[in-house]
């Protein structure tokens, strides 16, 4: 193993660099570094050699060119077992670089910063960092490389129990995050880029946007930081983890941690809540909605969208698109829920919910969540499937009467309420509904018709009566057998995508029995 007697020092993050500093001086190793570090390590008293004294330039076009020369990478990439390299060194005076220490101009830091211009965001860029990381990296077996303060210490006491060296498995390890820590570098810079040049992206970057591919490009880069581990995925035998800015829409204001299976039913709870502009409530179990209703009041709809199904809101998650008034969480306190999602929590409110101390309680900024629509992506055995997000319900030119009778007012809100669960409702997706409320919910079925059946018994079980109720399905008929398990429930008037080759023979089943039906053009699956 290569002992370290020779390090660079050049970050921007000066955390715990003095420390590192001291107890490489103290071990014997020559420190030599660049600007704004030379200057903290020398103000701490110690012995340091500026890159300029090695390199025979002083920094060039204020700061930009500094580090890019012979003297330092042919430091930090010779090979020392190599007679080649090694007489290279020697003919130009070339030392060996052991030890790297550099970490990144803040460029994330200033694109977040209200007022930053283009240009102060471009000399954020750093050429010289990533350049000397990517090379010690490259040469990790005789140039260890650290990029994160949070590994100083181990480094050192791993220097220090083996007489100067750090083995060859934590090379290969420093060398694998110093090459994550470029690669995350260079896709922020791509994604403001991006973004600058009208490019679709959401933390994910699609690189080209012309029309022949659809918006997709050729490579799809993805910096997302890690934001918190979770104790385990789906299931307690798989690990799991979240990333991304998750936290800056959803904020957990109670209750003990989340788990994978929460976030991803806030998720789809506060996705199905938004599209609702009255006051709403929606009752989530694995992901498929199993009440939703508006009234004028919290209260009012929390009691209707409960009835739809009085036994699945167990262990819920609860969405509402209001402030959450003391009346309304009187009520949902009196079941046990998992998560309870809002705009805003007062504090009577927060007095009284707080007295269930695992039940968390999620503050949410919606405004923030639309702004986050954009790119999807599905893993998949070898890759990742990219889509853009379902924000629509339907394009208005697209939807059309398509029977002789027309919709009462009454069925119009009943079919337009309908459609919007629908669109949040596993595939194959059956709604009942009146023109504020769920009756009856069928999710998930491999086949239409049991979807229609699963959700009129379910309606049947809560007491619910279906005759005179809209109904919504997510993707057209592709028989008329659907349509008339819907009718034989009591549905008189039907909304679906349409698109089927039997569409005429369903609307033909309507028209028979005087049933008014849209289509909307638009299909909405969720698989």
């Amino acid at each position: 193993m290569q002992k370290i007697s020779r390090a660079l020092l050049s970050v921007y993050d000066k955390t715990g660099i003095v420390d590192l500093a001291h107890n490489l001086v103290d071990s014997g190793v020559e420190l030599i570094s660049t600007g704004g570090t030379a200057r903290t390590i020398r103000e701490a008293g110690l012995p340091v050699t500026d890159v300029s004294e090695i390199t025979g330039f002083p920094e060039l076009m204020e700061g930009r060119v500094k580090t890019l020369h012979p003297m330092i990478h042919g430091g930090l990439l010779a090979r020392l077992d190599n007679e080649l390299h090694l007489e290279a060194m020697k003919s130009h005076g070339i030392t060996s670089i052991d030890l790297l220490i550099s970490n990144l101009y803040p460029f994330e830091q200033t694109v977040n910063t209200p007022g930053a211009t283009h240009d102060e965001i471009v000399e954020q860029i750093d050429i010289g960092g990533p350049a000397m990381i990517r090379a010690a990296a490259k040469n990790y077996q005789f140039t260890a490389v650290v990029t994160s303060p949070e590994r100083y210490r181990s480094i050192v006491e791993e220097m220090r129990s083996t007489d100067m060296e750090i083995s060859p498995a934590t090379r290969a390890e420093l060398a694998a995050e110093a090459f994550s820590h470029t690669a995350a570098y260079d896709a922020l810079v791509a994604k403001y880029f991006a973004e600058k040049t009208g490019g679709k992206s959401q933390g994910v970057i699609a690189e080209s946007e012309s029309p022949a591919d659809g918006g997709f490009g050729e490579h799809l880069l993805v910096d997302l930081p890690r934001s918190q581990a979770l104790r385990y995925g789906e299931n307690p035998h798989q690990g799991a983890a979240l990333y991304g800015a998750f936290d800056q829409i959803f904020q957990q204001i109670h209750g003990k941690e989340l788990s994978y299976n929460n976030i991803v039913d806030i998720d789809a709870a506060a996705k199905l809540v938004i599209e609702f502009s009255e006051p709403t409530v929606a009752i989530i179990k694995h992901t498929n909605p199993c009440g939703v209703a508006s009234g004028a009041t919290l209260l009012e709809a929390w009691r209707k969208a409960f009835a739809t199904d009085v036994k699945s809101p167990f262990g819920g998650i609860i969405a509402i698109n209001r402030p959450l008034d003391l009346e309304a969480a009187e009520a949902i306190n009196a079941i046990f829920t998992e998560v309870i999602i809002a705009p805003e929590f007062p504090e009577e409110t927060l007095a009284l919910l707080r007295k269930k101390r695992d039940r968390r309680l999620i503050r949410v900024d919606y405004a923030a969540l639309a702004r986050s629509f954009g790119l999807e992506l599905k893993s998949v055995a070898g890759g990742v499937l990219a889509q853009s997000s379902d924000a629509a319900l339907f394009n208005e030119s697209d939807l059309c009467l398509v029977t002789e009778r027309q919709p009462t007012e009454a069925e119009h809100r009943a079919l337009m309420f309908a459609w919007r669960i629908a669109k949040h409702v596993k595939s194959n997706a059956i709604v009942y509904a009146t023109g504020d409320r769920t009756l009856g919910i069928g999710a998930g079925q491999m086949s239409r018709v049991d979807s229609a059946m699963i959700a009129s018994r379910k309606a049947a079980a809560a007491g619910l009566d279906l005759r005179g109720c809209a109904v919504a399905s997510d993707a057209f008929f592709p028989f008329a057998d659907g349509l008339l398990e819907a009718i034989e429930a009591g549905a008189t008037s039907v909304i679906q995508p349409g698109g089927s080759v039997r569409d005429q023979e369903v609307i033909d089943a309507a028209n028979q029995h005087g049933i008014t039906m849209m289509m909307t053009g638009m299909r909405h699956f969720r698989h």
